[in-house]
């Protein structure tokens, strides 16, 4: 029987696996990636405690706002990488430095 334990154990080796990436790559996208780790993390544990029933907002209706908030948060810093990319001709984020604002 699969029970809460198993899931929050998964949620944090993703939590986990998501921060390693963040910290380890400069390549502006595998960054987008580890974020998207991270907010699926969140995701396991809103759709766990609902099914078992710990929490007063309803997992699902939780998920379903974190994927949401994932697919815009996705688009938001697509469009921010193309432009970066277009203005320096590189996804490595240590060259942000020559940008000027």
């Amino acid at each position: 029987m699969i029970g809460l334990t198993h899931y929050l154990v998964l949620s944090a080796i993703l939590m986990v696996l998501g921060l390693a990436i963040i910290i380890s790559k400069r390549n502006a996208i595998a960054i987008l990636i580890g974020v998207e780790f991270i907010l699926n993390a969140a995701n396991l544990n809103f759709i766990a405690f609902s099914r078992h029933g710990i929490g007063g907002i309803s997992g699902q209706t939780a998920g379903i706002f974190v994927i949401v908030l994932a697919a815009a948060e996705a688009a938001v810093a697509l469009a921010i990488f193309l432009n970066f990319y277009h203005q320096i001709s590189s996804i490595d984020i240590d060259r942000g430095n020559q940008l000027k604002g």
